[in-house]
């Protein structure tokens, strides 16, 4: 009988040992899936992140570029304006010596 009641408790041991396995795994399990699911929270910030900060970049070196094309632009229309008046005194005496001096 004493070894009968031994099975028992034994096999009720070890039936709470198996109970408390699958607890522990099906909790490692969780703190898996939840570990995993941070992570990938985190990646996607950190890529939302770089993504925001490339776009930053970017409309950074745009506005730069166009302030130096703008200046260029600018610099360019002084730089024919200047010219163009300097031809307009030539072309304003060529055509008075041509109305005041017909036929020379």
């Amino acid at each position: 009988m004493e070894l009968i009641k031994q099975i028992k408790e034994a096999e009720a041991q070890a039936k709470e040992i198996v109970d408390q396995a699958k607890a522990e795994a099906a909790k490692m399990a969780q703190d898996a899936r939840t570990k995993e699911a941070q992570a990938l929270e985190q990646a996607e910030q950190q890529r939302k992140e770089a993504i925001a900060d490339a776009v930053a970049k970017a409309e950074d070196a745009a506005k730069d570029e166009v302030q130096t094309l703008k200046s260029a632009g600018t610099d360019q229309c002084r730089h024919l304006e200047t010219a163009a008046r300097a031809k307009m005194d030539t072309c304003i005496d060529e055509v008075l010596r041509h109305i005041l001096h017909p036929g020379s």
